[in-house]
């Protein structure tokens, strides 16, 4: 295969993966939330190295603030 072929699948495979992701947080921001945190809690464990841990939490969602009003209704997003 040419390597301008390997490109273009490259590029459309990106696109495709980049158009999945903005769907799920649009609509299941939750899960995406809950995706997030299981991806990066391995990443973050004592032992790891410096940069492992900094892409650990470059994947991990901002904490979410939570009072004594809140009902964990998950639209404050």
């Amino acid at each position: 295969m040419e390597p301008g072929l390997w490109l273009q699948y490259l590029l459309i495979g990106a696109a495709a993966l980049a158009s999945v992701v903005v769907v799920m947080h649009k609509q299941f921001p939750s899960m995406t939330r809950r995706l997030r945190i299981a991806l990066a809690l391995p990443l973050l464990r004592d032992g790891a190295p410096p940069w492992l841990r900094r892409a650990g939490h470059a994947i991990a969602p901002a904490p979410r603030a939570s009072g004594k009003d809140c009902g964990g209704c998950d639209s404050c997003d």
